[in-house]
């Protein structure tokens, strides 16, 4: 797997996981909605960890500065 995600983009992936961890922890989002934002939380995550988005595969597009 090549890199496609630049440093700008990896940390705002990890600020919005860390959001929406925070947001059902304290009860904010609930139910279903609270699970999604979980299961998204949790891919920013790892393609923010592993500096890969497989979306921006398919679409060809990268923020990695080469």
């Amino acid at each position: 797997m090549t890199k496609n995600m630049g440093s700008a983009d990896r940390i705002i992936r990890l600020i919005v996981a860390a959001v929406a961890a925070v947001l059902y922890s304290t009860g904010t989002l609930t139910g279903t909605l609270g699970i999604v934002a979980l299961v998204v939380a949790a891919i920013f995550t790892l393609t923010s960890i592993i500096s890969f988005c497989p979306l921006y595969a398919i679409a060809g597009i990268s923020t990695c500065k080469r």
